[in-house]
Order: C-alpha cells, then sequence, then structure tokens
C-alpha cells in the first residue's frame, strides 16, 4: 500500500522544528521511520507532515560526558551498535540492539525513535529502563528531562507533549555494573513473546541493586520490582536465580494476541530471566 498524502519539511534549527509541530497538530517527526512509515503504508497514521530531524545539529550526536553517555536521538542503532565508546561504558546497549530486528533495520532506526515509538516489546526501551537513563526533550516551554520510568505511559504512548522533540538521551555509566538480556521469540528478528533487561551490582557476592526490566508482557516495558527483591542481599546462584524467575513469571499479567496466550508469555519470562541472570552469573 501507499501512505496518504502528507507534506514534507526539513527545518534547520530544533526551533523551526518545534515551531512546525506547535503550528500542525496532525504533523509528526521523522526520524529513522522504522515504525512511523509503515504505519502510514498500512493508513494507520495520517499525519499532514513529516518533520525530519535527522539533519538538525547535534542529533546524531555520540559522546561521553563525565558519567554519563549521551545519545542524540537521530544516531542510527547500528552505528551504537558497533561504537566502541557504547561498548566501554554502556555494553547493554550493544547487546540490546543486536536483538533488534536484522541488520538493515538498525542501519535505518534510530535510538530517539525507537524510544519515543514505546513499543511495549522494544529493546532500547527495556534498556533504558534498567540502565536508568534519561531523555531530555525540547518544546515551547524550553528543556526538561524525563527519566525513562515516567515516559512509556500506554502502548505506543509516552509522556512527551506533541510539541516535544527529543534532543539528547542520556545513559548513566555504571562501571561496577553487570549486565545481560534476553528474550524468547519464534523467529530470529521477530517480535519477541517476552524478554528482559537486567542491570545488577555486587558487594563481594552479594547483589546490592538489581534492576530487571520486561518487555513483551504488558502495555509498556516495565520494571519488576518483586524479582529484584528476590535477588537483593543473596549471591547470584541457581537457587537465587529460579527465585527470581518465578517472581518475574507471576509479578505479571500478559495479553492475550495471535502470538501467544498469557501463560505462554509468562513461562516465556520465566525463561528469560533465567537466562539474562546466568549471563551474569557465568561471564
Amino acid at each position: 500500500m501507499k501512505p496518504p498524502p502528507f507534506d514534507y519539511v526539513r527545518p534547520g534549527t530544533i526551533a523551526d522544528a518545534i515551531a512546525l509541530l506547535a503550528a500542525d497538530e496532525d504533523a509528526r517527526i521523522l526520524a529513522g521511520g522504522q515504525s512511523l512509515l509503515p504505519m502510514m503504508n498500512f493508513r494507520l497514521a495520517r499525519p499532514s507532515a513529516l518533520v525530519d530531524i535527522t539533519r538538525l545539529p547535534g542529533m546524531a550526536e555520540l559522546h561521553r560526558d563525565g558519567e554519563e553517555l549521551v545519545i542524540g536521538p537521530a544516531a542510527r542503532q547500528r552505528a551504537v551498535e558497533t561504537s566502541s565508546l557504547v561498548a566501554r561504558t554502556c555494553p547493554l546497549l550493544v547487546d540490546a540492539l543486536r536483538h533488534v530486528g536484522h541488520h538493515q533495520i538498525r542501519t535505518r532506526g534510530t535510538v530517539g525513535g525507537s524510544l519515543a515509538h514505546a513499543d511495549p516489546a522494544a529493546e532500547l526501551c527495556a534498556a533504558a529502563l534498567a540502565l536508568d537513563a534519561e531523555v531530555v526533550a525540547t518544546g515551547p516551554d524550553g528543556r526538561r528531562a524525563l527519566p525513562a520510568a515516567e515516559l512509556f505511559l500506554t502502548p505506543y504512548q509516552t509522556a512527551l507533549a506533541p510539541t516535544e522533540i527529543i534532543t539528547q538521551t542520556r545513559w548513566p555509566i555504571r562501571p561496577n555494573a553487570r549486565h545481560g538480556i534476553a528474550e524468547v521469540t519464534h523467529r530470529a528478528g521477530d517480535f519477541a513473546l517476552a524478554g528482559l533487561a537486567t542491570v545488577v551490582e555486587l558487594d563481594g557476592p552479594e547483589i546490592t541493586r538489581a534492576r530487571l526490566a520486561a518487555l513483551g508482557v504488558a502495555g509498556t516495558v516495565r520494571l519488576l520490582p518483586a524479582a529484584e527483591q528476590a535477588l537483593l542481599g543473596r549471591p547470584l546462584t541457581a537457587g537465587s536465580i529460579d527465585d527470581a524467575a518465578e517472581a518475574a513469571a507471576e509479578s505479571v499479567d500478559p495479553p492475550e494476541d495471535v502470538h501467544a496466550d498469557p501463560e505462554t508469555r509468562r513461562a516465556a519470562l520465566r525463561t528469560a530471566t533465567r537466562r539474562a541472570l546466568e549471563q551474569i552469573a557465568h561471564a
């Protein structure tokens, strides 16, 4: 299918882009277009105009700022996946991106686009939760920072205002943290039936901090506090991993769709949690 008619605009500044969004409530931001353009082709989205932000200054930046990794919203996922800086500072991002679709998708898809799209099965959204990342949004009223824990509201809906643009994503660098990510899919490259991204910190053998973020089992990616609690103060052993995996599965009420029923997704999350934590235990 072909999309409905639309205008294409490439503003020269962020202020111009915000003004275009403010002047037309049906205008939408174009970054990688990996989600928006197929939705337009199926007539699920009918924007009056696409505001292309990919060539605005700083939108594809990638650098370290103190104890944070700064990634511009238009940075291509493949560029982040292959960055030596990202591999050194936030290796969970590299591993998460390897699960995203296929090589061609990651070559066009952007970091900010994935976060703004807020797909419940998006690996980058789960990684943002696990890493306590935040997005910096710029709108008519200026800039504000949104923690990932406050960003994702409902399926494909975020706390961003229609006139706001993500202008930075900021990822804390945790040198002593260890990470794992796993998911269960029908086929490689498919959307996950369930998945888990996790970051833990240890003091000797005991876990002092744990962040477990599930994908594919709710209307948004979500943290799993019961599973996190099952790990705190304990070494990462087969017993604690099993307890966390069971707590993860029991704490969600997944939806049913053509791909899986709730019990299948719950079992998939149990498996993904176990595999992600085993990655850390065996590293």
